[in-house]
Parts: C-alpha cells; structure tokens; sequence
C-alpha cells in the first residue's frame, strides 16, 4: 500500500520573470518504507506552464526575421500557444495560434484575450490525431502569406535550448546531489535539453522520459491520445529512442494520479505531470532501492478543470477510475489500496 504523510514546499525566490519555479515535496510510505517525490512546478511561471521558458527563446531565434505586419504562426495543443500569445503582444507582434478540436476552451479563449488569432484544424490525420494536419495547415498558411514566420516547436533548436540554458541550471540549483528526473515527453525538447546538459556538464542525473500509450513520439507507432501536452502523431526531431529511457503510462493512471495528487496533498497539475507522478509511484513500488524521484511537472489544474478534474469527462471518455482519495491512484497502478 502507498500512503500520503506529509508534503512541505522549499523554498526558492523568484528572481526573474519566467523560472524559477518552486520545488514541492511529497513525503510517502510505500510498503513501509519512507520515500520521498519531488515535483517541480512549471505552473508558477508568469502563463502557467513550462512552455513560457520555450516561448521567449522561440521568438528570441527568429526575432530578425519577424515581419510585424505578419508576425509568427506555432502549432500548439495549448500551452505555448498561451505563452506565445502573451510574448508576442508584449513585443507588439501578430500571432496566430492552430489548434485542434481536443485543445480546452480555456486555453483558446485565454489565447484569443491575449490578442492571438486562432485557428482550430477539426479533421483528424492519418495517425489518429491532429498534429499532422495541424502543420500542413501552418504550411499552407507559410506559402499563402510570404511574410509569416513558423516558430517550429518541433524542430528549432531554440526549444531544447530553453532547457539547456533555463531549466537544467536551474533544477541543478534544486537538486544538486545524484537524483533520477522524470520528464514527460512531446516535441522533446524539455527531455534533450536535460540531456545534452547532463553531457555537457556530467550532472549526475538519469533522466527517464514519460509518454503516453498511443504516441509516436519515442516510437514507430501512433494511435487515440485524451491528454494534451503529452505524446505526439509523429517522432521526436530531438530525441533518439535508442538512447532514451522511457516509462509509458496510458491515460487512466495519468488521470488517477492527477485526481490522487489534488486530494492527498492538494496539489494540482495537469495530465503530462500527471503521466509523470503515475510513472513515478510505479517506479517507486517495482523497486524497493528507489528512495527519491523527481517529477518535472509542467503545468498546473487550472487549465483542466472541465476535462481531467470533471468526473462527466471522465465518464464520456471511458475513464472509470472515478472514486476519492488514494483509492483512484491505486486501483488505476494495479494495487489493492487495502
């Protein structure tokens, strides 16, 4: 059985605008045995998520090439469309955002009140979702207005750059000592950034990456995803799957462990963080050795109220694991809870 004892915030001031977010603690008893779960909450950037760090150095390396009649255009399943939006009015440039059908009204109307033009693709591609449909549509949009700029979260170098630059120092200023960080996976940027920073520097970190069942992203196959922010329709540009470690959760452990985390502890994060908490509980009951994770948690509850933390969504999409307390997190990782 996996309780819930205690879970205390350290302490780490804010310096600048985008970063520096806080480390929480989760203190649990696994089969009798104390360990310790730390998350890193990308939720307490300025926009709420990882993404802010990835937005300013996206615009950053094209800045020189930005027509302010025109501006910048970025796929996005929500996220960095909302801190792209945000850093785009701050510098007084047009941004047109294209999501899908599956991206919450929440992030599309905060992304339209931050003054970006939104596009929504409503036909899914031949991978079962709308990534690949999404960027032809950018495509289309590049040849048809010359003076547009695509971002490409996907390939830029300034993604994993973000995180080489902004988020690895700062995680080695948290956790200095040899640690095992979790990271969920997307466009992979977040994950390779950690990566070549631990290379370049010998950090003594093993990084796991954390997907979803039906990504493309570290495999040849593709297939249905629930949750944004997660997983992707086609291969990571950043990442080698030969040389990653990975943990693959599918969506009802993601789920149970966000609702899980938001009753135990009151802590709130979204489906990728929780993907991340999933595998991470996993981790901790398969090995008795393990005494301490990290979670790279990217973005906050908030933004998921009406889909993750809504039991009538839960129910639509076949999600059963409804119920309180540790019983959901339990029953969605295969234990008793008794």
């Amino acid at each position: 059985m996996t309780s819930m004892t205690s879970a205390v915030r350290s302490a780490d001031p804010v310096r600048s605008p985008v970063g520096n977010t806080p480390m929480v603690d989760v203190s649990l008893d696994v089969y009798g045995t104390p360990r310790r779960l730390r998350l890193k909450l990308e939720s307490k950037n300025p926009f709420g998520s990882l993404k802010d760090r990835i937005a300013v150095s996206l615009i950053d390396h094209v800045a020189d090439r930005i027509d302010k009649e025109f501006g910048v255009i970025e796929s996005t399943s929500g996220n960095l469309g909302i801190a792209m939006s945000a850093e785009c009015a701050a510098r007084g440039i047009p941004f047109t955002a294209v999501v899908d059908l599956r991206t919450s009204t929440f992030f599309v109307d905060r992304m339209r009140g931050l003054g970006a033009e939104v596009r929504v693709i409503d036909e899914p591609d031949a991978a079962g979702g709308y990534l690949l449909n999404r960027i032809r549509y950018v495509k289309e949009q590049l040849e048809l207005r010359p003076g547009l700029v695509w971002t490409n979260q996907y390939r830029s170098e300034a993604n994993p750059n973000a995180h080489f630059e902004s988020t690895a120092p700062e995680l080695l200023r948290q956790v200095p000592g040899p640690a095992t960080v979790l990271v969920p996976v997307s466009t992979g940027g977040t994950l390779a950034g950690l990566t070549r920073f631990v290379e370049a520097t010998g950090t003594d970190w093993h990084l796991v990456g954390v997907d979803v069942h039906g990504s493309a992203a570290l495999g040849p196959t593709s297939g249905r995803r629930l949750l944004s922010g997660i997983g992707a329709s086609c291969p990571s540009s950043f990442l080698d799957p030969a040389t990653a470690t990975v943990q693959y959760v599918d969506v009802a452990e993601a789920v149970a462990a966000c609702l899980w985390l938001s009753e135990e502890a009151g802590i709130g994060v979204g489906g990728s963080s929780g993907a991340t908490v999933a595998a991470a509980l996993r981790m901790f009951r398969q090995d008795p050795a393990v005494e301490e994770l990290v979670c790279l948690c990217p973005d906050g509850a908030d933004r998921y109220r009406m889909t993750i933390y809504h039991a009538d969504w839960r129910i639509a999409q076949g999600i059963t694991t409804a119920g309180t307390g540790g019983a959901v997190v339990y029953r969605a990782l295969g234990e008793s809870g008794e």
